[in-house]
């Protein structure tokens, strides 16, 4: 893996531990509400248990890039990154939020295209 790859992979995985934090330890907090949008603090409240565990596989797609840039392995990457991009094209669709499309998976595409290349 070139230089240029490994430091695109580890962005992508940085911002995925940055979800991970948002959902499970920030999402009745202000800026958790705020960054998601929700309704009030007794949504949060409701739905956290939810929030994290999404959180939780966000973590999981982070630790499988970071595994990947460990092992050298480009098809450990090229996995995760395929797995990153549906995550946010559904994101996206389902939210009806097209910056979610832009935040999660186009830094995943762009990661992919260079690993072919």
């Amino acid at each position: 893996m070139s230089f240029l790859t490994i430091l695109l992979i580890v962005l992508v995985a940085l911002e995925h531990i940055y979800f991970l934090i948002l959902e499970m330890f920030l999402w009745t907090k202000p800026k958790g509400i705020k960054t998601f949008g929700l309704k009030s603090k007794e949504f949060a409240e409701q739905t956290k248990v939810l929030a994290a565990n999404q959180g939780l596989y966000n973590g999981f797609l982070a630790a499988g890039l970071i595994f990947s840039i460990i092992q050298k392995d480009i098809k450990i990457a090229v996995f995760f990154l395929i797995c990153v991009t549906i995550a946010g094209i559904y994101g996206s669709y389902s939210t009806k939020k097209i910056k979610l499309f832009y935040l999660q998976a186009v830094p995943a595409i762009l990661t992919l295209i260079n690993c072919f290349f």
